[in-house]
């Protein structure tokens, strides 16, 4: 019994509660109707009209002049080690020193039968004007001398060859051997790039393919720094991809600083020389959405200006100003800077000053 009489009077407070809400909600919304709203004020600006350069857009790869993994050629143990990972080293330089002790003894041994055979030649020279020694006695010991020296030179290469330096001029990356360590041949050192110059490879559709030629300059960006890089096409692929219709191309940048690096990921800019006339914005007056792109434009009303969304086509980005394919024209004004506050047909003030992003 007194179970059911505290469940009714919970739903009779709670349908109370209801209807004194939706009575406070009325009386809100009838103050706010009667009290003039202040129209937000928001930063404008124009369309206008630019004279862009035409430049044909590519992403790509940066690749070394010259780049290696060096190794050895024969196997032993690591006696020395002369170069510290990131260093400098120009071509010839010393880098690691593979244990030699036995190939030194073997040399010493061979250097003695050469000696003997070098000897037995000269002799048996002598000896044929005598006829001391047959004319076949005087070619066994030439072949033995020429065979003695051979074994010397080859001796020579080995033990040269385990001393391992830089082919060309670069910097090295990180050590990948130790001090003690046995080398199988071909074992990985460190590997070794050439970084004064590098190459940018990026691919072009073939409808532009009229539109190369080498020396052709580029501007390269990667996403390490802001600055754009110069380059030029250095080479075009005679033959186009048959299964992406594309035309590869290399570029070069004299990378003297050696802030680019091999593998970076980089976009191309290839300047064709020509220009057209094209209407922009900056960027900071287009919404960028999934389902397109668009602006509050302002227009002059009854009541003052008021602003509406407009959907329009966007294309190219450059320096912070969009490119409009459509959905404008010359001289519109749109918001730049505010448009989270509004919605269409709001009343706005325009700001005295320009978006903060256009601001001098």
């Amino acid at each position: 019994m007194y179970k059911r009489i505290f469940i009714i009077t919970a739903i009779a407070l709670l349908l109370t509660g209801s209807l004194f809400a939706y009575k406070f909600f009325q009386i809100n919304l009838a103050v706010s109707q009667m009290t003039p709203q202040t129209p937000p004020v928001v930063a404008a600006t124009t369309v206008q009209e630019e004279r862009w350069a035409v430049n044909l857009s590519s992403v790509g790869s940066l690749t070394a002049v010259a780049g290696v993994a060096v190794n050895n050629e024969v196997s032993g143990l690591v006696k020395a080690i002369h170069f510290e990972s990131g260093q400098t080293v120009r071509a010839g330089q010393l880098l690691v020193e593979l244990d030699s002790s036995l190939d030194q003894a073997q040399h010493k041994s061979l250097l003695a039968e050469l000696e003997l055979a070098k000897i037995r030649f000269s002799r048996n020279s002598q000896m044929i004007e005598k006829h001391f020694v047959s004319q076949s006695e005087l070619d066994q010991s030439k072949a033995s001398y020429e065979q003695a020296r051979a074994a010397v030179e080859a001796s020579q290469t080995l033990i040269a060859k385990k001393n391992i330096a830089a082919p060309f001029d670069g910097d090295l990356a990180i050590r990948q051997i130790n001090l003690g360590q046995y080398l199988a041949a071909g074992t990985p050192i460190v590997d070794l790039q050439q970084l004064k110059t590098v190459y940018v490879d990026f691919s072009i559709p073939e409808r532009h393919f009229s539109q190369l030629r080498l020396g052709q300059q580029l501007k390269i960006t990667v996403q390490a720094y802001n600055d754009v890089f110069p380059g030029e096409i250095v080479a075009i692929s005679p033959q186009v991809d048959t299964e992406s219709r594309n035309i590869h191309v290399r570029g070069l940048h004299n990378n003297f600083d050696k802030r680019l690096k091999p593998g970076m990921f980089a976009q191309i800019s290839v300047e064709t020389g020509r220009y057209q006339d094209v209407l922009s914005l900056p960027d900071t007056a287009i919404t960028f959405n999934p389902y397109g792109n668009s602006v509050f434009i302002i227009q002059a009303s009854e009541q003052g200006l008021v602003v509406n969304n407009r959907q329009i086509t966007t294309g190219q980005t450059r320096n912070g100003r969009v490119e409009v394919l459509s959905g404008l024209n010359l001289g519109d004004r749109v918001v730049s800077a505010g448009q989270l506050k509004l919605r269409n047909a709001m009343l706005v003030k325009i700001d005295s000053e320009p978006a903060p992003g256009e601001r001098p």
